[in-house]
């Protein structure tokens, strides 16, 4: 937390933003907006911010970041004014400012808005200031910081510490994601911080919000449940719902596995609740909307063969199939595997398996590869476009980091900056 606030500047806000809305007993909230008049500056973080803003000058860095009012302002006043470098401070950090909320445009502290660089012009106090006679409430109350509702800079109400580490933390997660009955999975396991970042930033700029996060529990997920996006510890949650016996339970291959095994389970708990899971790993983005939401998804089931792609539609059969026949299955397929030996993505996979079983039961599906709006960037040469109609794009998994960063940044997909923030606060027209 950084500041504390005595009045909004609503200006400040990104870009078709939500309007401040609170009820009447709410006396403190959290917001990410940060202006520069009336605040309380606390030492720790503005240490933080000066050596920040500090090695960021050096470098040359700008304080740009699209769709926020003040960016117009510091292309017009460049270092006249300061309020955008703190601006995007907060932003690549995910730092929330403590505001008041006292009703009837009361504050601790006012400002004149006498002539000078803001005003041409004396405008009169922005607020009343609050004295021991206007006082309706008990100043003096104050509920825990995690008792305090959040606000990202669009005004949308951010839930942190959406962890999900059993079954029954699942649902009603999934209760508040879910959008169309619909689930996306986004598996991270293995996919570098960079990447994981830049693929969340596509979804902001999309809207998507039905996803949830899978993968083992580390500082990534933390920090990324920390802003608001809702996680799954596939390990945690996989003791919950099954007893490991022979299989291996150390090392990156132990890790594959658990991951493996969690999303047959996990697909199985989103049937069990009547959702729709689709599931995807973070070696993939989505161009220009959600693929799972696409009308040429006539088909109940989409499996991916080559990268993991998976989608299938909540049904009484399907949830009786996936729970009789292809869990079980799957648990004795990846203790086969790993009695013989194997290792790697490409022996142990959860579309691989899921593939085999499907065929195995007669299930009709279709293949993700025959989908037309699916390119893989890796087969594509240098400086080639998506061309029309895409709506994802992959990589493998092995593909080096640097050469997907620069693919990306080919095809206008790579959307953060050095901060591995987003280089944009997109709020969709709310």
């Amino acid at each position: 937390m950084i500041l504390q606030y005595t009045g909004l500047r609503c200006s400040d806000q990104g870009k078709h933003g939500n309007k401040i809305r609170l009820d009447d007993s709410t006396r403190l909230f959290l917001y990410q907006l940060v202006g520069t008049w009336g605040q309380l500056l606390f030492p720790k973080p503005w240490k933080e911010f000066r050596l920040w803003y500090d090695e960021h000058k050096a470098k040359g860095i700008k304080p740009i970041l699209d769709g926020m009012v003040t960016t117009g302002w510091y292309k017009k006043m460049g270092e006249r004014i300061w309020t955008p470098w703190f601006i995007k401070f907060i932003h690549s950090r995910a730092y929330f400012n403590i505001y008041t909320n006292f009703l009837h445009e009361r504050a601790l502290s006012t400002s004149h808005r006498d002539p000078g660089v803001n005003y041409g012009k004396t405008a009169g106090p922005d607020s009343h200031l609050l004295d021991g006679s206007s006082l309706d409430f008990n100043l003096l109350e104050m509920k825990p910081l995690t008792d305090l509702k959040r606000y990202d800079f669009c005004f949308r109400e951010l839930i942190p510490q959406r962890i999900v580490k059993s079954k029954s933390e699942l649902g009603s997660v999934l209760h508040f994601v879910q959008k169309h009955e619909n689930i996306i999975i986004v598996s991270v396991f293995g996919v570098s911080e960079s990447t994981v970042r830049n693929f969340l930033c596509h979804f902001e700029r999309l809207n998507i919000r039905n996803y949830i996060l899978l993968g083992h529990e580390s500082e990534l997920l933390y920090d990324l449940a920390r802003r608001g996006h809702p996680v799954i510890y596939a390990d945690q949650f996989l003791k919950t719902v099954k007893t490991f016996s022979s299989t291996a339970s150390e090392g990156t291959t132990a890790e594959l596995v658990k991951l493996v095994l969690a999303k047959f389970y996990i697909v199985k708990s989103c049937l069990e609740l009547g959702y729709n899971p689709g599931l995807v790993d973070g070696n993939m983005l989505f161009v220009n909307g959600d693929p799972f939401m696409d009308s040429s998804l006539a088909d109940d089931i989409f499996c991916g063969q080559s990268f993991e792609f998976f989608f299938i539609k909540g049904s009484s059969s399907a949830h009786k199939m996936w729970t009789s026949h292809i869990v079980p299955e799957a648990e004795a397929m990846v203790e086969s595997l790993m009695n013989r030996g194997a290792s790697s993505r490409d022996d142990i996979s959860f579309v691989g398996i899921a593939n085999k079983l499907l065929e195995q039961h007669g299930a009709k599906f279709k293949r993700a590869e025959k989908m037309s709006f699916v390119v893989n960037i890796g087969n594509n040469p240098t400086n080639a476009s998506l061309g029309d109609g895409k709506r994802l794009l992959f990589w493998p998994a092995d593909m080096n980091v640097n050469h997907v960063e620069k693919r990306l940044e080919e095809l206008g997909f790579w959307i953060i900056d050095g901060d591995f923030s987003c280089k944009a606060v997109v709020c969709n027209g709310l």
